[in-house]
């Protein structure tokens, strides 16, 4: 069976910077180990298995050590690895059944727009210890059903975070979102993704992540627009629409790889 594989960096208009993410263009479905197996082996956050189906495709992500519910820049690089194979045309939304529900993307401009669910999340105390591995004081603390939200005082703190990793790993969630209002005009607010449970001590750009930032910025700035920046050393670019219960993504994305997988791989 031949399978193409490729590296797109997503949520950026060049190469080398945003988030990477595999995809992997299938014909048919592969076992779990497999899977796995392939995740690991690419050693980016997330790997994308993609396969069709009568009403679209089927999509599942994989960290380099585990399977997750929702991936945010891995749908966009899957999306746009089907348009650039012309797997699919570009006037034709990507439609993915997932295990977050049916995500959508469409082409929107210079751009692509995702159709996500909203993942707000609720105020609750913080997880011993948390707090101290970031380093941080917090201004707000909740959670999500994935993740931890901590707002802190500025951008300089999202910045300068130098978290203690090993004491992160027990966190019981899937990560962290830190983040701060923007100090410039340019963006709305900022944010950075830890999650090394999953074998990735920082993300370098989550959309999954603004599932829950997009809600909880809309509530303090009163606006459903809004630009995001995450500021891990590779940056990525978000623009935000919340709408009721769901959550649109903005962002570009760029082919580094394409290739197809050994036989022996297979």
């Amino acid at each position: 069976m031949k399978i193409t594989l490729m590296i797109i960096d997503a949520f950026t208009d060049k190469p080398f910077s945003g988030n990477p993410a595999a995809v992997c263009l299938m014909d048919e479905h592969k076992d779990e180990t497999w899977m796995q197996h392939l995740a690991a082996e690419m050693n980016l956050s997330e790997t994308a298995f993609v396969v069709p189906r009568a009403s679209g495709f089927d999509l599942r992500w994989f960290t380099p050590k585990a399977e997750v519910d929702l991936c945010g820049h891995a749908t966009l690089a899957s999306a746009h690895a089907l348009w650039e194979t012309r797997l699919l045309n570009p006037d034709v939304a990507a439609a993915f059944h997932t295990k977050s529900g049916l995500l959508t993307v469409r082409q929107w401009g210079d751009r692509y727009q995702m159709d996500f669910p909203a993942e707000p999340a609720e105020a609750s105390a913080p997880i011993a210890g948390v707090l101290q591995a970031l380093g941080v004081d917090a201004l707000w603390t909740g959670r999500n059903r994935m993740d931890l939200l901590i707002e802190v005082d500025c951008e300089d703190t999202v910045r300068n975070l130098k978290p203690d990793f090993g004491k992160l790993i027990d966190m019981g969630t899937r990560g962290a979102i830190v983040t701060a209002a923007s100090d410039t005009k340019e963006y709305d607010f900022v944010s950075r993704f830890f999650c090394p449970g999953l074998g990735i001590n920082e993300d370098p750009v989550t959309g999954s992540a603004h599932c829950c930032l997009g809600p909880y910025w809309q509530g303090k700035l009163g606006k459903s627009e809004l630009k995001a920046i995450q500021l891990s050393k590779r940056r990525g670019i978000v623009g935000i629409h919340v709408q009721g219960d769901r959550v649109l993504l903005f962002g570009k994305a760029v082919t580094v790889l394409k290739g197809e997988l050994s036989s022996n791989a297979t």
